[in-house]
This record gives structure tokens, sequence and C-alpha cells, in this order.
């Protein structure tokens, strides 16, 4: 392996680090290989990152920075249901191509909870169920209804890349996207939807000022999010 030299310290470390995880799985990302790689001492590795845990949340958030630009990429159009299938189609596609960058990601629990590459994740499918939501078409909460989405969609990836590439099926991602999309929304208009999509749709609304204390309105919200989920 070969590293820059003329680059950076904390951009050398990075970028033999991926490699090294890219080559080899979370395993060979140890202190000393990326060390040796990236031309420093142990020292500065720490100095810059911390422990190594911070040094895999860097090259977590790195090996992301592609996948999450193509996110932001993607936009917001007036169809906030297809923005959800193309958000779907690009997070499987980089669990793929990218399956040691993504099990580092997603696939084990992490001590003081997500990177903050997935944290960043998260809040753009956040931002689309939101919309759904705001449109009148999510069936139950806003929370509800992105933990489904992403708890599902990360199981069929990590279910993909365990597999040799000659045996995955890849219309199982194409099956559960849509399982998921019929599952939490509806194409009813707002007045005929059901009670649980008319909550949603007006807690999604509840924002700016309101005649409510924050009591008032914390418990009204309390109370949407019930009939939402109920």
């Amino acid at each position: 392996m070969t590293v820059d030299q003329a680059l950076p310290t904390r951009d050398r470390i990075l970028r033999a680090a991926a490699e090294l995880l890219q080559e080899g799985g979370r395993d060979a990302v140890s202190t000393r290989a990326v060390s040796a790689a990236a031309g420093v001492q142990a020292p500065a590795l720490y100095r810059l990152f911390g422990d190594k845990d911070g040094l895999l949340d860097a090259v977590a958030s790195y090996g992301f920075e592609e996948y999450l630009g193509q996110k932001h990429d993607l936009g917001a159009t007036g169809d906030p249901v297809g923005d959800l299938r193309r958000g779907w189609d690009l997070h499987i596609q980089f669990g793929l191509t990218r399956p040691a960058f993504y099990a580092l990601m997603y696939g084990e629990a992490r001590p003081g909870g997500p990177s903050p590459a997935a944290k960043e994740a998260a809040a753009i499918l956040h931002g689309i169920i939101s919309r759904i939501a705001e449109a009148g078409q999510l069936t139950m909460s806003v929370e509800r209804a992105a933990e489904l989405t992403h708890s599902t969609g990360v199981g069929v990836v990590l279910s993909l890349i365990a597999l040799p590439p000659a045996e995955r099926d890849l219309e199982i991602s194409t099956v559960a996207r849509e399982m998921v999309v019929h599952t939490i929304t509806t194409d009813e208009p707002a007045p005929a939807a059901g009670l649980a999509t008319r909550a949603v749709a007006l807690r999604a609304a509840l924002t700016g000022d309101l005649p409510f204390s924050p009591a008032e309105q914390a418990l009204l919200s309390e109370w949407l999010d019930r009939l939402a989920d109920g």
C-alpha cells in the first residue's frame, strides 16, 4: 500500500485506514498497521483521533463522504414517496459496493451510539419521512416509520453482503422496499384517510408559534403520536 506522503498527516492516516479497511475489513485496521502505512508514529494517531474507536468513526465518515454527497444531491422533489424509493436504492447500492465501510457503520452496536456519519444519514431519512407526513401520506409516526425503513434497509444490505455475489438475489431489495412503502404510506386523500394518517399529518403541521405552553404542546404531540402508532 502506498499513501501519498505529501498529504496532511490526518488525511494520510484516514487514507491508509480506509484502504486497510477495504482490503481486509475492520480487523486489518490496527494502530500499528495504520501508522506504518501512513508513515507516522502512533502518538500522532492518538493525538488526532483519541483512540481506535475515534479513528474508526473518522474512517466511517471518510468512507461515507461520497454516499452522503449523493444523498444530498438527490434533493427534494414534489414526490416524497418517490424520494424515499430513490434514497433506499442509493443506500442499498452503497452497501453492496462498499461492504467494508457499510459493515463498520451498521454491522455492530457501537459504544456511545451511532457515528456522526450515521447520524447524518439518519437525519436525511427523517427529513424525507417528515415530508411524507406533511403530505398526509404517512400511516404512522415519523419516528416509527423512519426506524422501520432504516432497520429493514440495513437488514437487507447486511444479509446480501454476507452472501457471495453470485448467490445474491437483488430483487429482495425491491420487494423489501415496496413492503416498507406499502406499510408506512397511503394514497388516500387526507379527508378519506384513517385516524392514524390524519394524526400524523396534524403532528407534522404543528410547527412555528402555537397558542400552547411548552407542556401543553408536548402533551398534544404525545397524544398525536399515540394515535398515529396506536
